[in-house]
């Protein structure tokens, strides 16, 4: 049978006003739950460049102190 549900009807309805890249989220989040496998979410050229720093950083070992992870849980509330 290809009847959505009601509510499932609803949430399309209400994506439909969202941007275009939120769509594809839900989208990607739908598709992943139902099963269906879904590529990974392109980095943009920037991430790519921070990933590959953070991978430099993490195999010399350059990684926070304990004070300094302590300074950022108390900056961000944690």
């Amino acid at each position: 049978m290809d009847l959505m549900t009601d509510l499932l009807e609803r949430a399309v309805a209400t994506a439909r006003g969202l941007s275009p890249e939120m769509q594809d989220e839900i989208a990607r989040l739908v598709l992943a739950y139902a099963g269906e496998e879904q590529s990974v979410i392109p980095l943009t050229p920037e991430e790519e460049a921070d990933l590959a720093e953070s991978d430099v950083e993490e195999a010399r070992g350059d990684f926070a102190t304990e004070e300094q992870m302590r300074a950022i849980w108390a900056k961000y509330g944690r």
